[in-house]
């Protein structure tokens, strides 16, 4: 007796934990959008996160697939799908925490369905085309500088490494799903910014805008983007502002995004996408 109402009162007191967990986020959400000056763009969403920690995987709680909504922990994916998410609502007028979660829905989401662990938008090379599909985003693409680099996708590393990814354990059947999805991107081909064209300069400034975002590419065998970010000027050049893994939260990060990208050897330069809003 004793055992089983200890069980109930530690339910209780998940459901009541969960409860003002969703309360904390759909108020963020909801003064967020109240008040945004008019024009708001990305740069002044993603600077209301700054300092919020950085926790990894907070979308894998759920043993079925269902929308998560944590503005309080994010990784580099998800500080820029809420940081759209909000952009977009924002844009549209849309102020509740309803249009918030229908928005996020449509971001994270292949054709905004949520159809099971595969219908999520694991690659963001597949994020990228989905949205812009969709007519959220566009990529920056341009066969002259800066643009001198061309990445050709090959992605295999999560249907090569089901044992990271929580969902794959528990469901093995999507592996082989997966791994359809990752054969569809692979051999795709992006024009991108080298790294060593990230520069303080005039062409680098026309082309990336603040508050574009930043997909960093990599030589890592499987994977086509490293991180993500948002676009800062400064006066010495190009920043990051990311869910940073390094300073364990949201940052603008202090050095420039030049300094930033020699730092990591499988860096190999940026892809730009912009918000159509």
């Amino acid at each position: 007796m004793r055992l089983r109402l200890w069980v109930i009162g530690v339910l209780l007191m998940m459901g009541i934990s969960i409860f003002a967990q969703q309360e904390t986020d759909s108020i963020f959400i909801e003064r967020a959008l109240r008040q945004a000056p008019s024009g708001a763009g990305t740069l002044h969403f993603a600077r209301l996160f700054i300092g919020r920690p950085y926790i990894a995987y907070t979308l894998e709680k759920n043993d079925e697939e269902q929308l998560v909504v944590n503005t309080r922990q994010l990784d580099c994916t998800t500080l820029v799908e809420n940081v759209v998410a909000l952009t977009l609502c924002h844009a549209q007028n849309r102020r509740s925490y309803a249009d918030f979660c229908e928005q996020l829905q449509q971001i994270r989401y292949r054709g905004g369905i949520i159809n099971g662990y595969p219908s999520r938008l694991h690659y963001f090379t597949d994020w990228i085309i989905d949205n812009s599909r969709k007519g959220l985003v566009k990529e920056i693409q341009m066969r002259k500088a800066p643009f001198t680099a061309v990445q050709t996708v090959h992605v295999n590393y999560m249907s090569r490494h089901p044992q990271s990814y929580k969902a794959l354990k528990t469901h093995p059947r999507f592996v082989s799903l997966i791994a359809e999805q990752e054969k569809m991107l692979t051999g795709r081909q992006f024009r991108f910014i080298p790294k060593s064209a990230v520069r303080n300069t005039k062409l680098l400034r026309s082309v990336i805008h603040d508050g574009d975002i930043l997909a960093i590419t990599t030589s890592k065998a499987g994977l086509d983007i490293a991180h993500l970010g948002f676009a800062v000027w400064r006066k010495d050049g190009l920043h990051l502002l990311n869910a940073s893994q390094i300073h364990h939260q949201v940052v603008e990060e202090p050095m420039t995004f030049r300094k930033y990208l020699s730092k990591h050897p499988a860096h190999t330069g940026v892809r730009v996408i912009r918000l159509n809003n």
